[in-house]
């Protein structure tokens, strides 16, 4: 029987006061200057509640950690004491003025992108790896003490999984008595710890992570520490807050809509959705779960290319598929990064999905890099692939087989009500919908499959145009036609759900900036329908990252992948406006993104 209102609002408290109350007293940050006052908390203000020693351990890359720890010159617990540290802080630095009006106990520590505490077990855990260097004279593995963050989707021993739902406090995925509470892992959790990593906490997710704002009546709204009125993006925007403040080198998201990419294209991050089967995503909670038709992706987050590729590289290592079933015998293929010089190579642009218009920093940034890459003698074509409208709807359908029971269910077991940012698409009561049968769901498939083939044969056909008699490269695209969303304002998925419906490899690219100086809405601007006006409208200019994503055709032979094209990018074009690249693998020819 579902609580009653008050019930789950002192669960969601007690809750609250548990994460808060986790940060130890010496991290504790007494005042904030409002948002207007201090809108980006990054850089120097997180800095100044740090050590030089911190700032130095905190802000190398994941490969120069590994590397230091391996060798002795850093200890584990020194590191792993110093990202408990700044995720503190980051934890802290971007309030909700939501939950300290609500919950006046938390006016001195406000809560924002840590959902999951385990500092002590943490440091715990680097004192072993210490002690078998001191003791071997090796590293335990190719992570070896490096600190890696967790979206709270991941099992983990000794703390919960709440996934934003109230009703799963104190429960594993809402049931109790089954055993398995605190202390089952999911199968990644497994292969980093076998790694050498060092896992310290998990972040915040929305309530039932199907939107890409996170929310949730436990810690409220997670804001964007470059812009604190902005959102951080969805469903693993804790992720991208803590590493955009970098309380985390590295973590993990999951994706099934754009949850991996949204947060890192808000955050000015490196963002990789591999295509299905290539980690391991056994034993991770899942609001929709047993719904095959899009399937859900685990991918990391972090601050370059090249720590995207270490943890990748280093899970594929494990075999994984060993595992988990579903992950395909694919090991990292180092010949792969190995790209010719010559010929330059050949990409595509996106400038319009047929429906909805980019807003000025998108196109802006679109064109910077379509600029660069001729400068460097790159072939530029147009792309007009089939209607991208027709794989956001299969996704969508696929989302609601059950009607939205699943959610609903998990939102009874506590009564809390569900959040605006789901409401429009589970709301409503179940069982006056219509029923969605195998032979619906069956005619949903078979419309996925004709659409993945109809993709795949457009894109072929690129060859003709090229020049050098093989189909385009990369396509550099939006994610989203805006820069990262003012709350209640992410209403537009169809650039970045096209993603999943086809189950290609994705990857985000920081490129520049918004400037409100520079990006100004045309004013000759017609819109196409009522949503392109809706999102014009909401084109508010404001400092934010700008991101450039690349995305690979998904295929499981030995054809080249997304990290031949990001090493071309290396060598032909090392002076384009974003950060400098190192290789990646994952699958086929790369279609890019671009996100502001």
């Amino acid at each position: 029987m579902a609580a009653n209102t008050q019930d789950w609002q002192t669960l969601a408290k007690a809750k609250l006061d548990s994460i808060n109350e986790s940060i130890p007293q010496a991290w504790r940050v007494a005042s904030l200057p409002s948002n207007e006052e201090q809108r980006d908390v990054t850089g120097d203000f997180i800095r100044q509640y740090l050590s030089p020693d911190e700032v130095g351990m905190t802000e190398a890359s994941a490969t120069t950690i590994v590397e230091r720890v391996s060798s002795g010159q850093w200890t584990a617990e020194a590191v792993t004491k110093a990202f408990c540290h700044r995720a503190s802080l980051a934890h802290q630095l971007v309030p909700d003025a939501f939950i300290t009006s609500k919950y006046p106990s938390t006016n001195l520590l406000k809560t924002n992108c840590l959902h999951e505490t385990f500092f002590d077990a943490a440091i715990q855990d680097a004192k072993r790896l210490d002690e078998y260097r001191a003791k071997h004279k090796q590293p335990v593995g190719p992570l070896h003490g490096l600190p890696v963050s967790l979206k709270d989707q991941y099992h983990v021993k000794g703390v919960e999984t709440t996934m934003g739902y109230v009703g799963w406090i104190g429960t594993f995925e809402g049931k109790k008595g089954t055993g398995k509470e605190k202390v089952f892992e999911s199968e990644l959790v497994k292969e980093l710890r076998d790694l050498g990593a060092v896992l310290y906490c998990k972040t915040s997710v929305p309530q039932a992570l199907m939107t890409g704002e996170t929310i949730n009546h436990i810690i409220g709204y997670t804001w964007n520490p470059k812009n604190r009125n902005l959102s951080a993006g969805g469903s693993s925007g804790g992720e991208g807050a803590l590493i955009g403040l970098r309380g985390s080198p590295v973590g993990f998201g999951t994706d099934i809509g754009g949850s991996i990419r949204a947060p890192a294209a808000f955050n000015g991050l490196y963002g990789l959705r591999p295509s299905s089967g290539r980690l391991p995503y056994q034993g991770v909670a899942d609001p929709i779960h047993g719904q095959n038709s899009i399937l859900p992706v685990v991918g990391p987050l972090a601050d370059s290319v090249g720590t995207l590729r270490l943890v990748v590289k280093s899970l594929l290592s494990r075999e994984p598929w060993l595992h988990d079933p579903l992950v395909h015998e694919i090991p990292w293929r180092d010949d792969h990064s190995k790209v010719p010089r010559d010929p330059p190579s050949s990409f595509a642009v996106l400038r319009h999905d047929g429906a909805v218009s980019l807003h000025p920093p998108v196109r802006r940034a679109i064109e910077t890099v379509v600029k660069r890459l001729e400068k460097h003698g790159h072939k530029i074509i147009e792309w007009d692939p089939p209607s991208h409208q027709r794989g956001y709807d299969i996704c969508m359908t696929s989302f609601t087989y059950d009607n939205g029971a699943d959610i609903q269910s998990a939102l009874e077991l506590s009564g809390e009500p569900m959040s605006q940012q789901i409401a429009p698409v589970f709301g409503g009561d179940p069982s006056r919908k219509p029923l969605k049968n195998a032979t619906f769901i069956a005619a949903n498939n078979i419309a996925k499959h004709e659409y993945q083939k109809e993709y795949m044969e457009y894109w072929n056909s690129t060859a003709e145009l090229t020049g050098t008699g093989k189909p385009v490269d990369v396509v550099i695209a939006p994610f989203a036609p805006f820069s990262a969303a003012r709350p209640g304002k992410y209403i537009y998925y169809a650039y970045a759900m096209i993603v999943n419906a086809l189950d290609y490899t994705a990857c985000t690219l920081p490129v520049t900036t918004a400037d409100k100086n520079i990006d100004v809405v045309d004013p000759s601007f017609e819109p196409m329908s009522e949503m392109d006006a809706a999102i014009m409208a909401g084109s508010h200019i404001e400092p934010r990252p700008n991101n450039l994503a690349s995305l690979a055709r998904r295929s499981l032979s030995p054809a080249p992948g997304p990290e031949n094209i990001l090493d071309a990018w290396e060598r032909k074009a090392s002076k384009a406006p974003f950060q400098k690249l190192h290789q990646n693998d994952i699958t086929k020819r790369t279609y890019a993104k671009h996100c502001t």
